[in-house]
């Protein structure tokens, strides 16, 4: 069942797919490949952080997993889901660890794109069992 019918249903759908790949695309490249190849930004970043290397390369299968799970249809709502929550960890490491407000935005902008996906792909995301 769609949210609504007919051309604005093909929209919407359009629409969801325009930020599933756009967003996608952008946490493999942009925030998965540097922290997982060892980008000097993404190392000093973590280091002033005070996490250890595995916790960087670990993020950075997190975000390349879901970078990819967004452009498979049947784990895109899936996927929206756990890159929100681990945006929101990402806000928070911004503001109160690195103490760094503008860079904040960034995980905020993409959480609200995740919920976004996630509200539009919820027929897609698995009940939980035992109702």
């Amino acid at each position: 069942m769609t949210v609504v019918e007919g051309a604005p249903a093909v929209r919407f759908h359009r629409t969801l797919w325009a930020f599933q790949g756009l967003l996608g695309v952008f946490l493999i490249v942009a925030s998965a490949a540097p922290k997982l190849v060892g980008e000097a930004y993404a190392v000093q970043t973590f280091e002033d952080m005070g996490a250890a290397t595995w916790f960087r390369y670990f993020i950075g299968v997190v975000e390349l997993a879901g970078g990819v799970g967004l452009l498979i249809p049947r784990l895109a709502g899936l996927a929206a889901i756990g890159l929100a929550l681990l945006m929101v960890g990402a806000t928070i490491t911004q503001l109160f660890i690195l103490h760094n407000g503008a860079q904040a935005l960034t995980p905020v902008i993409i959480f609200a794109m995740c919920c976004f996906i996630a509200w539009g792909r919820r027929a897609s995301i698995p009940r939980p069992s035992g109702r």
